[in-house]
């Protein structure tokens, strides 16, 4: 076969990378092509955060390929339209592409097959790119997916994962095939000033450092908000620069309880992916509809912007959505805690908080946001879905001695141990204008659990 294209989109590696290697292996010369498409930023998908991860990530690609021989090739535009028109200079027979489970995903698959529609070409799809295992490998008998994670994560754990792949020693791109430039983070306005830098060698080299110093630590300290036992390797994995399953398998050689509770972690991922795949709409509507009334007014709008800029007198709470504004990204714990905040005490609407996430989160993606904010709010997978979590409770047993809420809320440092979850007991000169809390945590679990009654 004279080419192939393989069109990179949450794939963004060498490693581990079917499409790729199934292109090298067919055609004498590959066209690794990557298209900024404009129709993310009309469906509200573009953040700056991710701008600017994805530029490094662009530009790591685009290295490694030119060490084997190689360029990226870059296309603003509608990719249908794009590969369309490669294919047509080039004379590529194959697109490669990997299957993605969002609507979004769908209707490029769907365009991409259109735009192919005479010229000669074919589109492969290949599963079990973005995610360990393809989303519909697992299903509870007769049924299109599982709803209940312990029975997913029980067969899913039994399934055999495909080997990883190395990545292809070299390859050829067309001379002819122009592309524009690959953009950098420096071009990107708005991004939080503790970013993480992206691309494969960064992450495969938090991976192997994560295996080697953290993954034996990981079941005990993975909900210490202040140790900050967490992988950190979600924005990898939401862009593809790692590989789920390569992850997986180097846990599981790892062994031990905390690869085993890291695993269980890339499995709710996979189970997000095939719950979101057998119900789209779920990324805007609730999953499991409560009949909810979420509040609105001006004073629902003034808790949420508190919320959002971390001022509702709950340190914790307010803690994590600072983590989030400065790095873009927040604590595993945090998420929980801010989460069930805003539409378990204050009684909002989880589309709000979803979408604030997405607007600052590195590894803010469609399915893992908005099926974790809605099994929080339960109106999704979760099977306690009126479970309210306290933020004083969970503080002072993930931050007992309050190092986190003291890092990330400055006005409180003054203030020595566990006595920063409860600021307001303090005397004023010790807050330096920190707020009183927005409400009385008993009257906003009252309030939530009498408006589910009534739905």
């Amino acid at each position: 076969m004279k080419a192939s294209i393989v069109l990179y989109t949450s794939d963004l590696r060498l490693h581990d990378h079917p499409p790729l290697r199934a292109a090298v292996r067919e055609a004498e010369e590959v066209v690794p092509l990557f298209v900024r498409d404009p129709g993310i930023k009309k469906v509200g998908f573009h953040a700056a955060n991710r701008a600017a991860f994805l530029a490094d990530c662009l530009g790591d690609l685009d290295a490694g390929l030119r060490e084997r021989g190689g360029r990226l090739v870059v296309r603003a535009g509608d990719p249908a339209q794009v590969v369309r028109e490669l294919v047509g200079s080039t004379g590529a027979e194959r697109v490669h592409v990997a299957a993605g489970v969002s609507a979004y995903a769908r209707n490029r698959a769907d365009r991409l097959r259109a735009a192919l529609e005479g010229t000669g070409a074919e589109l492969v799809e290949h599963e079990a790119v973005i995610t360990a295992l393809p989303p519909g490998e697992v299903v509870p008998g007769s049924k299109d997916h599982f709803a209940v994670f312990t029975p997913y994560h029980r067969q899913w754990s039994a399934q055999h994962l495909r080997e990883p792949l190395g990545a292809p020693r070299k390859l050829s791109v067309p001379s002819k095939v122009r592309s524009d430039g690959v953009p950098r983070r420096e071009d990107v306005e708005g991004i939080s000033p503790g970013l993480a830098r992206g691309g494969e060698r960064e992450g495969r080299a938090k991976l192997a450092s994560w295996r080697r110093d953290g993954i034996s630590r990981y079941e005990d300290l993975h909900d210490d908000l202040a140790g900050d036992g967490t992988s950190r390797l979600s924005p990898y994995l939401h862009f593809g620069a790692l590989s789920a399953a390569e992850c997986v398998h180097r846990a599981r050689a790892a062994g031990g309880a905390g690869a085993d509770a890291f695993v269980r972690q890339l499995c709710w991922r996979d189970f997000h992916h095939q719950v979101l795949a057998a119900r789209p709409a779920a990324a805007h509507e609730d999953y499991r509809p409560r009949g909810d009334h979420w509040r609105t007014g001006s004073d629902a709008e003034h808790e949420a912007a508190a919320w959002r800029e971390g001022r509702t007198g709950y340190p914790v709470v307010d803690a994590a959505m600072r983590q989030l504004a400065h790095e873009g990204w927040m604590h595993n714990r945090g998420r929980l805690l801010a989460a069930s905040f805003l539409t378990k005490t204050l009684y909002l609407d989880w589309r709000l908080g979803a979408a604030h996430f997405l607007d600052l989160l590195v590894d803010g993606d469609l399915v893992n946001n908005q099926m974790n904010w809605q099994w929080v709010a339960g109106t999704g997978t979760d099977t306690r879905p009126g479970r309210v979590l306290n933020p004083l409770t969970q503080a002072r047993k993930y931050d007992p001695e309050g190092d986190y809420v003291r890092h990330w809320v400055p006005e409180l440092r003054g203030i020595e141990g566990r006595a920063v979850h409860e600021p307001w007991k303090r005397p004023r000169e010790e807050r330096e204008g920190y707020p009183e809390p927005l409400v009385d945590l008993a009257e906003g679990r009252d309030r939530f659990r009498r408006a589910r009654e009534q739905g």
